[in-house]
């Protein structure tokens, strides 16, 4: 488990997740350091699922988002995760933050948007 004033990161074992819930603004290590440890549980359990709780902050900085994609996605990419959920508000009004990294994403993962975990939870037992 990983928690700081802008992130907390737990692996459900029920669902075979990493959890990864942004809880307000950040940048650099402490935008980063989360993501490196969830990248850990990635790495520890076999077909583990990544899913970003956005609804409480998200936003990040262009140096951040340019570290995902040269960092954590070449990592991630080489674990058998397969799916990335970002939960979001209905409203989304990270529309166009998240659609900027989904385009990386879905080289590597299938992307899921949904409104809570019920519904992470729904999609991964139909499947």
């Amino acid at each position: 488990m990983y928690q700081s004033d802008f992130c907390d990161v737990t692996y459900n074992e029920a669902l075979n997740i990493v959890f990864v819930r942004w809880k307000r603004f950040c940048r650099q290590s402490d935008y980063r350091n989360p993501l490196l440890h969830a990248l850990e549980i990635l790495q520890a359990h076999d077909g583990c699922h990544y899913v970003a709780d956005t609804r409480d902050g998200f936003e990040n900085e262009e140096a951040d988002t340019r570290w995902v994609f040269d960092v954590f996605l070449p990592r991630a990419a080489m674990t058998t995760c397969k799916r990335i959920f970002f939960i979001i508000n209905e409203d989304n009004a990270l529309k166009a933050e998240l659609a900027g990294q989904a385009a990386e994403l879905e080289k590597f993962f299938s992307v899921h948007y949904c409104f809570g975990l019920e519904e992470v939870k729904d999609i991964l037992e139909r499947d």
